[in-house]
């Protein structure tokens, strides 16, 4: 290998990657869409109203009078976003002209809809909800709440207990989780240690799949072009894989730095807010430097299995689609991960925890979850970090083997006898 060849091509492919318009809008519209998936929700939940003009028809002759102060309360804890309009209507003796008669309320518009309770539906936890459209859900779910507090309340009463006292003495509890580790023992919030692992792995998986893409495309480019015939009149074909796999993965880098940058800042502001509201002693989960140092470890040695064994797909067929059939495999590995990625963060230190994350296919993806999560010991990430690597020489090896045959080799596609040629003769 001559290191200025392979600097030449690494430096080639890093900077028509940085110059092209499609890294910068992939670049631009990751935190804009991370930023919209954040606010956007928020905001259209502050701007949206539910309000309902309800007609409640209560035989039991307890109900109503509850259920208007469990809507009240409810629209005090939604500031308003979800209320009702409730209109007490008595009981009349004709039951069929009575419910005809607010059919046609509704179908004239003067109500949303009505609701009618009566014993023989209590005894059956039902009452019955009338209205032009019932696939308002989000409505009903409200209004199902607040009756049951309601009808709670009654049968409390009649059983001759005290409903507030009872709602006292079964209050839920609140569970305060505190994060244990050397420097010292801090409040956290598991739904914010779940959010930063989750962050971490989704961004790891992206950047490894998308960038060992185009990796495959850019050695099909070449090869389809004729351009590599040119090349590799100067050129080693180990010298050309290694650089163009170098020049793209630091591509990859540069952009996911970007990314962590601008995370940072945008969300500085919120995090200060935050800060301001949580209790005492109580910490955000943040991204330790050593997190962040396993972290571009790992993807470097993912990246590089993976873009090494795109690059082989690439300069072994003719075309994408015939490509792609074998990229399949790559992705199946790395899509399993997902499957281990709940049980491994609820439980870090479990056996499948370990057994999966030294898998050497799958230790770039989930030993950096387990670190987000709980440092593993030592020797768990020594070995992890040595198994991939002698994992990643021999993915090298072997396909560095196939590259120097394929990516002159024209015409049908190969089968996996004559890949296994290449590799024994070249």
């Amino acid at each position: 290998m001559r290191p200025s060849n392979f600097r030449t091509i690494a430096k080639r492919e890093y900077l028509a990657r940085l110059r092209s318009k499609g890294f910068w809008i992939s670049t631009i519209a990751l935190p804009v869409m991370m930023a919209a998936w954040a606010i956007l929700p928020s905001l259209m939940v502050a701007k949206a109203r539910t309000s309902q003009k309800l007609a409640v028809v209560d035989r039991t002759h307890q109900v109503a009078e509850l259920l208007q102060q469990a809507l009240d309360a409810l629209a005090k804890r939604t500031a308003d976003q979800v209320s009702f309009e409730l209109e007490v209507v008595q009981p009349q003796a004709d039951v069929d002209s009575q419910r005809a008669a607010l059919d046609q309320r509704v179908l004239d518009e003067e109500i949303a809809a009505w609701v009618w309770i009566d014993s023989e539906l209590l005894a059956e936890n039902r009452v019955e909800y009338h209205a032009e459209s019932v696939s308002n859900f989000i409505t009903q779910q409200a209004l199902i709440g607040a009756l049951s507090a309601a009808v709670q309340k009654v049968r409390l009463v009649e059983s001759g207990y005290d409903p507030e006292i009872v709602a006292e003495l079964s209050s839920s509890i609140d569970l305060d989780t505190v994060r244990i580790s050397e420097a010292g023992s801090s409040a956290e919030g598991g739904l914010g240690g779940f959010a930063l692992a989750f962050a971490v792995f989704m961004v790891l998986y992206m950047t490894t799949l998308i960038y060992g893409q185009q990796v495959m495309l850019g050695v099909l480019e070449e090869k389809s072009s004729r351009v590599v015939e040119v090349l590799l009149s100067t050129v080693a074909p180990f010298d050309l894989m290694a650089g163009k796999i170098a020049g793209i993965g630091l591509a990859g880098l540069t952009q996911i730095a970007i990314w962590f940058a601008t995370a940072a800042v945008l969300t500085a502001p919120g995090v200060v807010a935050i800060m301001a509201f949580l209790p005492a002693g109580t910490e955000l989960p943040t991204l330790s430097p050593i997190l962040v140092l396993h972290f571009f470890l790992l993807f470097i040695l993912g990246y590089f299995f993976y873009a090494t064994f795109y690059a082989m797909i690439g300069s072994a067929f003719n075309n994408p689609q015939e490509a792609q059939q074998m990229a399949s495999l790559a992705v199946i590995f790395v899509v399993l991960p997902w499957i281990f990625f709940l049980p491994i963060l609820n439980d870090p230190d479990s056996t499948l925890a370990v057994v999966t994350s030294l898998i050497p296919i799958f230790t770039p993806f989930l030993m950096v979850l387990r670190i987000a999560v709980k440092m593993p010991p030592t020797w768990q990430i020594l070995l992890g970090y040595f198994l991939t690597t002698a994992m990643c020489a021999g993915m090298i090896w072997l396909c560095a083997r196939i590259y120097r045959v394929g990516i002159l080799m024209y015409g049908k596609k190969p089968s996996l006898k004559e890949l296994w040629r290449w590799v024994r003769y070249a």
